[in-house]
């Protein structure tokens, strides 16, 4: 980042602190009632204090509501993991991306897909979509905004806005807005050279009627989430003028060709009580995914693919449309201290592309219930059950206590639509997998203190009939097993009530006949070192320290554009340890952020790291991030 720009930063947030600092120096609410506005006067109680802030600004999910664990949160105003802003950071690094902000992304470790059912298998950018179950409804005593904002260095950039307020008591509007807007860290040829632009927003509503007995949650959500695609870093042994790491003035593969992944889903909860420990509740959905992926293979982008061409020989023009209709309905209730549910769900939708004979249409029913017991509030257990008629389920049990956590998961889900059927420039196959079995257990122990918490944990996993991207880049389905051992262990210890050190470190260990499938680091640790306290008559508060991560060597999955999927590789992204140092500010309801990253850099026997096959890692780059709370 030019020192210009740091400067005007620097000097920027310097003015808005000290305004701020100035604004607490009169005891909030004081001044002459008179000379304020009667709207004003009435967000003040009778100790002259503001009333209205992030405790009276109160959101909840729809699961909160659905599985009868009703309850309204505060905002949150905590520092702590703020300067990991951006998704991939904000999972704790357990996603492998392509080096920047909005670029395509998967899970490191395995995950059982939320759904049984069919899916599209376009899911590389989900973790850059805000899905109807993720979405926050509000209960606000006043009008509440929120406004994000994440200046990365080298112009990567993110924008997230949040309004919601109460039209009356029991019914509330809001709206998101985000944005991305995140240069090529790879070779860009100007400032406004992107290689991600992001716009997406939702709509939502939530209303009660007056007396409790109904209860309906409604949004919209649409994502519209454009790439140029590089393909990675040309190899040295391909063009001997090409340099991993020269970053700005790396040689990449790709300049004409783009993806679009564009999403739009309209979604209703509403539920009704019949009677004292018995409702009845409906959910409909609506959901579409527009994937293409465009290629000009009149340039030397055409080197960077395979020789088929099925279609065209100059263009490259993927298009493929997944839509889908949903209706579920069930009752639900609560006996005294048990939870109970059941629910029939219809499923109906399809995969289409113009060089299909027939679309690839799916029609699915499930039957599906839960028990739940609270004993009080620290223990409980859980068991909830799915059947996909006629061959596909979920089994999932659960129990929680202050000191042990047990989940166990046993499930058979179907395949994606494009891993079954697929027709594109590059690559086309038509398949008949059969379902993906997995069973699944995970333990951790609670220790928790007052100034020393460990959480040692285990997870494992059985997961057959695998089905992943081999080194043709094509979906194969493996003929046997695969076993994973993953123990684990949480830290948190407080020294002198203002440093915290926090750790955590994950062992991996794959066995069976198909270990090869699953490309996981064998050793996973990430751990902080921070100073947390009040400063200047706890007018501010901050967070100041370094964070470093580490993985062992493991030849990750490469990344292929044109289907949009990650798959087999025998390239190594090798053990490398990388450094932030990061500094987090709270000012009245404001929370800044700056982050350093890759503090290392140059300092090792290795210029940089690899996040895939043909990405690096971030360089030295300075992050700055803005998030702010208004209640008027």
């Amino acid at each position: 980042m030019n020192v210009k720009y740091l400067l005007i930063i620097f000097l920027g947030l310097s003015t808005f602190g000290f305004q701020l600092l100035a604004q607490d120096t009169r005891p909030p609410g004081e001044g002459d009632a008179e000379d304020q506005p009667q709207e004003r006067r009435g967000l003040i109680d009778d100790s002259t204090k503001m009333v209205y802030g992030p405790k009276t600004s109160l959101y909840f999910q729809e699961k909160h509501l659905r599985y009868n664990k009703m309850k309204k949160i505060p905002l949150d105003t905590g520092l702590t993991d703020f300067h990991n802003f951006e998704p991939v950071f904000d999972s704790g690094h357990k996603y492998q991306d392509l080096g920047n902000i909005g670029s395509a992304a998967q899970p490191i470790y395995y995950q059982i897909p939320g759904l049984i059912g069919t899916t599209s298998g376009f899911d590389v950018y989900d973790l850059y979509y805000h899905s109807p179950d993720s979405l926050r409804y509000f209960d606000t005593k006043s009008p509440y905004t929120k406004l994000e904002a994440f200046y990365g260095g080298g112009n990567r950039n993110m924008l997230n806005v949040e309004f919601a307020r109460n039209v009356t008591p029991t019914w509330n509007l809001g709206f998101n807005f985000n944005t991305i807007r995140a240069r090529k860290v790879l070779n860009p040829t100007g400032r406004d050279d992107h290689m991600v632009q992001q716009n997406s927003y939702s709509l939502h509503t939530n209303y009660q009627s007056d007396n409790g007995k109904y209860f309906l949650l409604a949004n919209f959500s649409r994502m519209h989430h454009l790439v140029f695609e590089q393909g990675g870093i040309i190899p040295p042994e391909v063009d001997s003028t090409s340099r991993y790491f020269s970053y700005e003035d790396a040689k990449v593969w790709l300049r004409n060709s783009r993806a679009l992944d564009l999403r739009q889903d309209y979604h209703l909860y509403h539920q009704f009580k019949l009677l004292k420990g018995w409702e009845i509740y409906h959910v409909f959905d609506k959901k579409k995914q527009l994937v293409t992926f465009f290629s000009d293979l009149t340039t030397d982008d055409a080197l960077f693919f395979n020789e088929n061409r099925f279609v065209s020989n100059d263009t490259t023009s993927n298009r493929h449309h997944f839509s889908e209709w949903r209706n579920e309905a069930g009752f639900k209730g609560d006996f005294g201290p048990v939870y109970y549910n059941a629910y029939v769900k219809y499923r109906t939708g399809r995969m289409a592309n113009q060089h299909f004979e027939t679309n690839n249409s799916f029609h699915e029913v499930y039957l599906g219930g839960a028990l739940r017991g609270d004993i009080n509030e620290r223990w409980s257990f859980e068991a909830e059950g799915e059947y996909l008629i006629p061959n596909g389920y979920r089994l999932k049990g659960d129990f929680n206590s202050p000191f042990l956590e047990v989940h166990y998961t046993k499930a058979l889900y179907k395949p994606t639509s494009m891993q079954q059927k697929y027709r594109g420039n590059h690559y086309q196959w038509d398949n008949d997998f059969s379902n993906v079995g997995v069973d699944q257990i995970k333990g951790t122990i609670k220790a928790d203190f007052t100034s020393f918490s460990i959480r040692p944990a285990l997870t494992l996993n059985r997961v057959n009939n695998y089905i992943f991207f081999n080194e043709d880049q094509v979906p194969e389905q493996a003929n046997g097993e695969a076993f994973m051992v993953i123990p684990s262990v949480k830290m948190d210890i407080t020294f002198w009530k203002k440093l915290v050190w926090q750790t955590e470190v994950i062992h991996t260990t794959i066995t069976g006949d198909r270990e090869d499938n699953f490309r996981i680091p064998e050793l996973f640790a990430r751990s902080r070192l921070f100073f947390d306290g009040p400063m200047f008559d706890e007018n501010l508060f901050i967070q100041f320290g370094v964070e470093g991560r580490y993985h062992s060597d493991y030849f990750g999955e490469a990344y292929m554009p044109a289907t949009q999927q990650f798959y087999l590789s025998d390239f190594n992204l090798y053990a490398y340890p990388v450094l932030d140092a990061f500094v987090n500010l709270r000012i009245n309801r404001a929370r800044v952020l700056f982050r350093y990253n890759h503090a290392n850099s140059n300092m090792l026997e290795d210029p940089g790291y690899f996040v895939s096959p043909g990405y690096t890692g971030l360089n030295s780059l300075l992050d700055l991030g803005i998030s702010w709370y208004f209640f008027d």
